[in-house]
């Protein structure tokens, strides 16, 4: 396959001659023959999203012209989809799937002579649901370069309909810097809220894809089967000197765990930080790792690490084996004093409704943020999660009758599972309702918090004085965006396209 040199940028850039008259109208001419990619992002947490604007690097490489749609930030408009020759839709999480799903017949409808095609953790583990929708063809894992070349099968086509089998290739890639210029502004996405309410304008970047864990509950193991692959230091770098012109004062990092390659992520944070020594970042990392690894918290601390948020998920050990997480509840609690003695603020995050849970061990998580003082450091919403089985999750590895499983829901996107105690699975709509209810009203961390603790305890018989201020914590940096990647959408995210 050839790849073009020419872009839309430079052909544009050729208008600029001294017969700008003649030149422009040739630059015009030769936009208006480029084909037309979309690829849309229906929700990735109040990000930039990495996954767009790679992948937008490639194809406007090979000569497309490209679009980007964050469907967080943006609307579907026919302007932008009628030309389309190919519609790529990521989709990373749950959330993101719902939305593609509402969205798909505007979408369809929009831009009828494209072809629609899906990548991201939860295409090809949707893939008979997707179809039935509409969607042409699959992608998932290293999938750039195949969406190149299914682009191209369209354009050669003409007509003639492109292969609909499903891609996922887990073959290394040859990166490209992203290309964020048709994405909104820095500072229209999600920011960094410091402890004295300051906000920062955040970037976002990946050093690495996929992960070498094996969760059971994780999406990302469906589809990368254990493995990850290092994205080029020098990609990673540009990415954030890109995002650093634009206004950036803080990197997240959104790697599934940010020390699968210790090595690779200390030499891009040593990079970074002899060149930006003011900038400041987060990370996703394990418990497992920040065990495994307590001699990378003073550099991490030292470069300018000032958030670090890990999946807990259980204060229990027995569900924690259940989902294969790799650590014990002790081992959270020294976590815990590791990042408290060297200065990094924790986000510890939780999937507190599995099959598993009951309401005495509700209580007792709750009980748990509030010893280890961790009530400002926990998004609310992780108090409300239920456990999300997709379709190749290896939570179906256990007995059927230890994970309640009843079906495979496609609408839910999931297999559908009924808590043994039916008080558990009404505590949890009960949570969740109030905890959607009391974030719009604005409320604080700690009011939400006594809330849900109110709910449980009264579902438990039991009626205990709320959590004091004294008792909650010091503020930490918090990202705004307050909805989570497990978390079932809301009404108002359905219909935000």
């Amino acid at each position: 396959m050839e790849i073009m040199k020419n872009n839309c940028t430079s052909t544009c850039s050729q208008a600029e001659t001294d017969e700008s008259g003649s030149d422009q109208q040739n630059a015009d001419q030769n936009l208006s023959d480029l084909q037309r990619i979309v690829l849309i992002s229906p929700y990735d947490l109040g990000r930039q999203p990495f996954a767009l604007a790679e992948p937008a690097a490639i194809f406007g490489q090979a000569g497309y012209e490209v679009q980007c749609l964050d469907l967080s930030q943006q609307k579907l408009t026919t302007e932008v989809l009628s030309p389309a020759s190919v519609v790529f839709i990521y989709l990373s999480m749950l959330t993101a799937t719902r939305i593609a799903s509402e969205a798909m017949p505007r979408i369809k409808k929009m831009a009828p002579g494209a072809k629609i095609a899906v990548y991201g953790w939860y295409a090809p583990v949707n893939e008979k649901f997707l179809r039935e929708l509409g969607v042409d063809a699959v992608f998932g894992g290293e999938s750039e370069q195949d969406m190149l070349a299914y682009a191209d099968s369209v354009s050669e086509q003409d007509d003639h309909p492109a292969s609909r089998e499903t891609v996922v290739n887990l073959s290394r890639i040859n990166f490209m810097v992203p290309d964020r210029q048709s994405l909104p502004a820095l500072e229209k996405y999600a920011q960094l809220i410091m402890p004295d309410d300051s906000r920062r304008i955040m970037g976002f970047t990946e050093t690495t894809r996929g992960c070498k864990h094996l969760c059971r509950h994780c999406p990302v193991v469906p589809v990368y089967q254990g493995r990850f692959y290092a994205i080029p230091a020098e990609i990673v770098l540009e990415d954030i000197r890109q995002q650093v012109a634009l206004g950036a004062q803080h990197i997240s990092f959104g790697d599934p765990d940010f020390l699968n390659g210790p090595r690779h992520a200390r030499r891009i944070i040593e990079a970074m930080h002899d060149e930006f020594p003011s900038l400041t970042y987060d990370a996703v990392i394990k418990i497992e790792h920040l065990i495994k690894f307590p001699g990378y918290l003073p550099f991490l601390r030292d470069s300018g690490c000032i958030l670090v948020t890990t999946a807990v998920e259980s204060v229990d050990d027995k569900i924690l084996e259940y989902l294969d997480k790799g650590h014990t509840a002790a081992e959270f609690e020294q976590v815990v004093s590791l990042m408290s003695e060297h200065n990094i603020a924790l986000a510890p995050t939780f999937i507190p409704f599995t099959p598993w849970t009951t309401l005495s061990n509700y209580i007792e998580l709750l009980d748990k943020i509030a010893e280890l003082k961790l009530i400002t450091c926990v998004n609310p919403v992780q108090l409300s999660l239920r456990l999300l089985i997709p379709s190749g999750s290896r939570i179906l590895e256990l007995p059927k009758e230890e994970t309640c499983i009843t079906d495979f829901n496609p609408a839910s996107l999931g297999y559908t599972w009924v808590h043994r105690d039916t008080a558990v699975d009404v505590l949890q709509e009960n949570i969740r309702h109030w905890t959607e209810k009391a974030e719009n009203n604005g409320l604080s961390r700690l009011e939400i918090f006594n809330g849900i603790r109110r709910i449980a305890l009264k579902a438990a018989g039991r009626d205990e004085m709320d959590v004091t201020e004294e008792q909650c914590g010091e503020a930490v940096p918090v990202h705004s965006e307050s909805w989570y990647c497990c978390a079932e959408p809301t009404e108002q995210q359905l219909a935000s396209f």
